[in-house]
């Protein structure tokens, strides 16, 4: 259905949700003072359209500008309806100036976009760049965009070349009263000036790229005079009266020249040349006003004149005089004949008494604004050339919120006030910000506020309100009520105020290429729309409905003078229900009661309260309505919003549209301004038609309560109202209501914005763009004009549609085929909802649509199963998901919602619905749930083992997730996949393991998966080898404990080689000891398979199975019989480690791989020599090298300083001493020499051989040995220490061992070398080393220089032969060959 352009038009205001505009300021300052006087003029607004806004390719397409000045200031702000533009309002204060009326002028050429300003003082100039220039590719795919005046901050408006002041008279006191402007050719600035005296002042600005100075020219009468500055006043010269005091101006350039119009206060229309220089043409305005006798002798005041040329209608000029109780606009064509200009009047129309704001010309129309005595805005249109008795088409204005707010018994005030001030149809933010700050009484200014915070400082602003002026702590429920509804009216009816001063209109904005019409109000803009047929018969004005010959929706005359009379039925019904009636009818819809009963409801509260007979004068009115039925049919029509294709498009295109058509499609209407036009207007007609449905549901019911007595075609058309036009009329007001609701939900969302501009932005507007776009696509897309009110009629015709789209076919039976809104049974706005989480606007959507709407029940309970989920009602979103399940293979959404799940194996929808819906249920988290349904899922899947599989699969997890372990174990069973069940017993095992479940686990598991289990998975993360033992222990076999131990020790001690595993190792082998101890002897040993297994390594990254274990090498392994001494020595070993690494952390991974003998170094090093000992002794290994460790500490102590003292306690701690000296205080040193002493007591060998690797380890240091090691050595092997004295050439050493050595076997001090008895006749044989003796002997010969050395030379020959001349000489093992001789030179006794 098209709308009615040529009837009516209602206005949408775009209201802006952010807290203010965000402006930039810029202060204009020249230096100039206030003239006397205080003149000011009034606010005036005006607009401004690209030449290629018309163009879908243009990078200006659907682009303007808006101005509005006040006082010093001059706003502009520039708008895209395609995309958002960036740095796009600028404020411009120019220092004690006033704008003049219509005083920002606009120019457009190819690389800029010049501004002129005129003010009371001096005039400007900004030059801009061109959109073009700044995006000088086609191809714009941001979603923002620069505005014009990004970078205006970087001009110097104070430089000549910007900015010039008006020259004048010293003492002038009066400014210009009207201007215009323009610019030439050469690109100079032209203003044409008003002068208080008369005449004209045209003020001209050189090239803004060029040196020049400023030029002055009067326009006169009589002459024409150019001075350089000033004017002198005409009343000076004596020349001129005031009447030719221009009131208003237009400019045209035709052809070479520039032809200025000025209508004078004299009521003549003058024409100036400026190439001429001189008054062209002078014409009589009032000639074309009839019966103006008195109008001639006052002056002119309120004059108006508009161009508009076309190239079919030429230049056309639009007059308005305004004289006293009417006005009047002429329309003239300028007419040139040899020279001569003159004109011709087209037509005269008539205006009514309001006051006239503004008004625009095109060349077929004439558009007018006017405030009323009501002070409210009128907007009317007249087509200069086929108006019909001169009367102007309707515009139905935006109302005034609502002064008083019906508040319900069961409404909370505060939440019905929010809702009235917060709604996206009636409050603008700046009003609510204005008048919060003038409630809070503060200095503070709010700024940037967000929509939601907003409505939390309005809520405590007036609640701190009425708190503060509480003096009663304690009042009743209703005493308070009554004090909300004070404040929260109080604060109300300051909004009120606000918003009425910013609806203030200012002027109209056409878009000549575009067709677009704007109302400039001082705080907003404003959209004009075209009406619909329907909605314009119902807001029509009852003088313009009386007067209709013909009705838009009707062919035939008869059917379209019922619809009228039908019509103003209506609005009698409308204007008799009452507004406590029309609330309860609305919350009986809100409530899900059937309209039916609501409006028998509201109709009888009618008939009993019918003090004024609106009934009488209806049931008059219908008994002229000859075919009521055929006119109420015609309405539902067309309220019903059928379409004659999919939103797709049916047709496809032949040749895919090119990339830059696309591009520019796909920003079509986009920005957030186009969004809120198109959406409110949505809102718009839903409210209109919900009033509408309403009133003519209510007729209905009259109908019905008259019967015969208005039915001229008897019981039949009684029967189809009863049974077909009632339930269809129904119908419609639900889903108006519905629509209206919807429209006015905003969403959850960070911007402020409803549901349906969500919608709109996020899913319908590419789709509604195409088939137009489609629909259309004989014209040339390059060039194709976007004509503003067909698109925008056609894009709120498409929105709406597909809002109800799931309300395909919502009737049943007979009457299906009747209703049929849409076609295209689509499911996208709910499924937008959905997919933006918009939960609670969408469980209304769903509840509202729920006792009528019978298509889509299935995707609906769906819908409304996921709101159940996102408001945390588990129970409820399941019981909605089985109902679902049934309208699967019947409903498209619910056919793509199976179809996006992705499995291998097709299997049946209702299946695939059921995987859909568990895993909604896993993400939320609810496993009680899933258990239910995948129970329900499994009778779906009998002939599916695969689904069966998956299923309980499912089910054993949150069984054995809630606990559930015999559930899970029976649900394991029932599997009858043999893999799924080994993957489910596996983690079986896993879980009761964590949770320490033994009993259970015993009962379920067979130990061979948990020793496979054991074997595969991180030793520092699970405890499987003690649940085996514990496991194994409970059945009191013990040497399967002992193995599983060992076996965990020796995994320890090989993959976890920290402290903590070397502990845990140690805990192991004692636990395999005390196991195999418990045992009889004959049995007390293990089976050891040493597993050669790849263990990986965890790293991140490392290759996992699905359960998270690491994925096991290749396995193979060797047998071995341990008994229990293999055991002890293993554990030894362990303990040693573990005490290397406790003394020394950094050696813990060392000690895990060491050896016994490795361990032996290792501990000597750091001084655990008992444990060393320990270690050497259990493995049968040499304790040399922990002798010599030993000594070589006491030497590193011997010469060490005081950091090895304090270090050596450390090691010297842990070991054990003997004997504790308490007599004197023991050093370190000390300490360490009487371990060493002690460990050489403690552990005796033949042939003191721990003494010799002690005594060679000091000789080899160059150490004097003490004297106890030398006593007890040579108590034991003189012999070998002599050998050692002689090693290392210690000759005098050597040289007193051998004479004591002598002496003992003499028998003095035989006692100290272990010799029992001396030398004497009776005692056994004695041995002397006479070979060490000799090389002593033959060394001492050697060393001839050593003074020193002589004389014990010379005492060891003498000693050694004196023996030999004993009488037991025959006793000595000797065998010389010869008596010796001295050979160092002394003398045998």
């Amino acid at each position: 259905m098209a709308a009615v352009l040529e009837r009516s038009f209602i206005e949408i205001c775009g209201f802006e949700r952010e807290t203010l505009p965000r402006f930039r300021e810029i202060t204009v300052n020249l230096g100039l003072n206030a003239l006397p006087g205080g003149v000011k003029y009034p606010d005036s607004a005006g607009g401004f359209s690209y030449e290629e806004s018309g163009k879908l390719l243009s990078i200006t397409s659907n682009r303007f500008v808006h101005w509005s000045t006040s006082g010093d200031t001059v706003q502009l702000v520039e708008q895209s309806l395609d995309t958002n533009l960036l740095n796009n309002a600028v404020k411009l204060k120019i220092t004690n100036c006033h704008l003049l009326p219509g005083g920002v002028h606009f120019q457009e050429t190819l690389n800029n976009v010049v501004i002129l300003i005129v003010t009371n003082q001096t005039v400007h100039r900004l030059v801009l760049p061109h959109p073009t220039r700044m995006y000088r590719s086609e191809l714009v795919t941001e979603l923002q965009m620069q505005s014009i005046f990004t970078d205006v901050g970087k001009l110097s408006l104070q430089d000549p070349a910007h900015s010039a002041v008006i020259p004048g008279p010293a003492g002038q006191t009066a400014g210009p009263t009207a201007s215009a402007a323009w610019l030439s050719h050469q690109g100079e600035a032209h203003y044409a000036l008003a002068s208080p005296a008369g005449g004209l002042l045209v003020v001209t600005l050189p090239p803004h790229d060029t040196q020049g100075s400023v030029s002055i020219l009067e326009l006169k009468r009589s002459s024409v005079m150019q001075r350089l500055a000033g004017w002198m006043p005409t009343a000076i010269r004596g020349e001129q009266s005031p009447g030719d005091l221009a009131l208003s101006l237009a400019v045209r350039e035709l052809e070479d020249d520039t032809f200025i119009f000025a209508l004078c206060q004299d009521h003549k229309l003058r024409l100036w040349s400026y190439r001429e220089q001189a008054c062209l043409m002078e014409t009589d305005m009032l000639e074309y006003m009839p019966a103006c006798a008195g109008v001639r002798r006052s002056p002119g005041q309120g004059h108006r004149l508009r161009l508009s040329f076309s190239s079919s209608t030429g230049l056309c000029l639009a007059v308005y005089l305004a004289v006293p109780s009417r006005g009047q606009f002429t329309v003239l064509q300028l007419v040139a004949a040899d020279n001569r200009y003159s004109l011709d009047h087209i037509s005269s129309q008539f205006a009514t008494q309001e006051t006239l704001v503004d008004f625009a010309l095109t060349p077929t129309e004439i558009w007018g604004l006017w405030l009323d005595d009501a002070n409210q805005t009128v907007v009317k249109y007249i087509n200069v050339e086929h108006s019909t008795a001169g009367q102007w088409n309707q515009v139905f204005v935006q109302p005034a919120p609502e002064e008083e707010v019906h508040i319900g018994a069961d409404q909370d005030p505060r939440e019905t006030y929010l809702d009235m001030l917060f709604s996206p149809l009636r409050f603008t933010a700046s009003a609510i910000v204005k008048a919060l700050q003038i409630y809070r009484r503060g200095t503070e200014r709010i700024t940037d506020l967000p929509w939601e915070t907003l409505k939390k400082e309005v809520t405590v602003a007036v609640e701190n309100e009425l708190q503060s002026s509480v003096t009663e702590f304690e009042f009743s429920q209703e005493e308070y009520r009554q004090l909300q509804v004070e404040f929260w009216s109080k604060f109300y009816a300051c909004c009120l105020q606000y918003q009425e001063a910013l609806a203030t209109p200012l002027g109209l904005l056409l878009n000549p290429y575009t067709h677009m019409v704007c109302v400039l109000k001082k705080g907003f803009v404003s959209f004009l729309l075209p009406c619909f047929a329907v909605d314009h018969l119902y807001l029509s004005f009852d003088e313009y409905l009386f007067s209709e010959e013909d009705t838009p929706v009707a062919d035939d005359p008869e059917v379209g003078r019922d619809v009228l009379g039908l019509v103003q039925c209506l609005r009698l019904v409308s204007d008799a229900v009452p507004g406590d009636m029309a609330y309860e009818m609305e919350k009986a819809l809100e409530h899900l009661q059937t309209p039916e009963r609501a409006a028998e409801m509201v109709l009888e509260n009618l008939l009993a309260n019918d003090n004024e007979n609106v009934i009488e004068d209806i049931q008059n009115k219908l008994q002229d309505i000859r075919n009521p039925v055929a006119a109420m049919t015609v309405l539902i029509r067309e309220m019903d919003l059928e379409t004659d294709s999919d939103p797709g498009g049916e047709r496809p295109l032949t040749t895919g549209p090119s990339l830059p058509v696309r591009l520019s499609l796909a920003q079509l209407y986009g920005s957030s301004m186009a969004v809120a036009v198109v959406c409110q207007a949505v809102c718009q007609m839903a409210m209109t038609r919900a009033l509408f449905c309403r009133d003519l549901l209510i007729l209905q019911q009259l109908y019905l309560r008259l019967g015969d007595n208005v039915f001229l075609g008897g019981g039949a058309q009684l029967l189809q109202l009863q049974q077909d036009l009632i339930p269809r009329s129904s119908q419609l007001l639900s889903s108006y209501y519905l629509l209206k609701h919807i429209s006015q939900s905003l969403a959850t969302t960070l911007s402020p914005q409803t549901v349906v501009e969500l919608f709109y932005q996020s899913v319908a507007r590419k789709a509604i763009i195409t088939q137009i776009y489609t629909q259309n696509q004989s014209h040339s897309p390059g060039t194709a004009l976007l004509h503003w009110p067909h698109m925008v009629s056609n894009v709120v015709t498409l929105l709406a549609q597909q809002l109800l789209t799931c309300l395909n076919n919502v009737m049943v039976g007979p009457l299906r085929f009747l209703c049929s809104w849409p076609n295209n049974p689509g499911f996208q706005f709910p499924e937008c909802l959905m997919g933006n989480c918009q939960y609670t606007a969408l469980q209304e959507y769903v509840r509202l649509i729920g006792p009528w709407c019978h298509m889509s029940v299935g995707s609906c309970r769906f819908m409304l199963g996921q709101c159940y989920l996102a408001n945390g009602e588990g129970y409820k979103a399941l019981q909605c998901f089985q109902e679902a399940a049934t309208e699967v293979e019947k409903e498209e959404f619910l056919l793509r919602l199976t179809g996006a799940e992705e499995e291998p194996v097709a299997a049946a929808p209702r299946l695939q619905y059921y995987n859909k819906v568990l895993r909604l249920l896993e993400d939320v988290g609810l496993p009680e749930l899933i258990i239910n349904l995948a129970t329900l899922a499994i009778t779906e899947a009998v002939d599916d083992p695969r689904s069966q599989a998956a299923l309980w699969t499912r089910i054993f997890k949150h069984h054995l997730d809630l606990g559930h372990n015999s559930q899970a174990y029976e649900a394991l069973t029932q599997n009858p996949d043999s893999s799924r069940q080994s993957d489910c017993l596996r983690q079986l095992v896993v879980v009761l393991c964590e949770r320490s479940q033994l009993q259970d686990l015993g009962g379920f598991v067979r130990v061979v998966i948990i020793e496979s289990r054991a074997r595969a998975v991180d030793l520092m993360s699970h405890n499987y080898y003690q649940l085996l033992y514990a496991f194994h222990i409970n059945r009191h076999n013990y040497r399967k404990a002992g193995t599983v131990m060992f076996e965990y020790g020796m995994r320890l001690g090989r993959e976890v080689r920290t402290q903590l595993g070397l502990q845990r190792q140690v805990n192991c082998y004692l636990a395999s000891l005390n196991c195999l101890r418990l045992i009889r002897p004959d049995y007390a040993w293990i089976v050891h398979v040493n597993w050669e297994i790849k263990i990986p390594i965890c790293l991140p990254g490392s290759e996992m199975t699905h359960d998270g274990e690491l994925a096991a090498g290749p396995v193979s392994g060797q047998v071995d019989i341990l008994e229990l001494k293999d055991l002890q020595k293993e554990y030894i070993l362990a303990r040693s480690r573990l005490s290397l690494a406790q003394h020394h952390p950094p050696s813990a991974a060392i000690a895990g791989s060491a050896s016994a003998g490795e361990m032996v170094s290792l501990l000597v090093q750091m001084g655990l020599f008992d444990c060393a000992v320990s270690l050497c002794q259990t493995f049968k290994l040499s304790l040399t090298p922990v002798f010599e460790g030993l000594a070589f500490k006491c030497i590193k102590l011997q010469y060490g300083g005081e950091e090895s003292q304090s270090e050596a306690w450390t090691w010297l701690a842990a070991n054990q001493l003997s004997t504790v000296i308490i007599t004197k205080e023991s050093s370190a040193t000390d300490e360490a020499w009487r371990l060493l002493a002690s460990y050489l007591e403690k552990h005796p060998t033949q042939n003191a051989q721990h003494h010799r690797s002690v005594i060679n380890k000091l000789l080899s240091h160059g150490i004097p040995l003490p004297d106890w090691l030398i006593n007890d050595y040579k108590g034991v092997d003189a012999a070998a220490l002599l050998r050692l004295y002689l090693n290392y050439d210690l000759l005098e050493e050597a040289a007193e061992l051998v004479l004591e050595y002598v002496d003992a076997l003499l028998g003095k001090g035989h006692q100290y070398f272990g010799i029992e008895r001396p030398l004497s006749a009776t005692a056994p044989l004695v041995w002397l080393p006479y070979t060490s003796i000799d090389q002593l002997l033959q060394a001492l010969n050697e060393t001839q220089t050593n003074v020193c050395v002589r004389p014990i030379a010379v005492q060891v020959f003498k000693r050694c032969w004196s023996v030999t001349e004993r009488r037991s000489v025959h006793r000595l093992k000797l065998t010389p060959s010869s008596p010796p001789r001295c050979t160092t030179g002394c003398r045998t006794s």
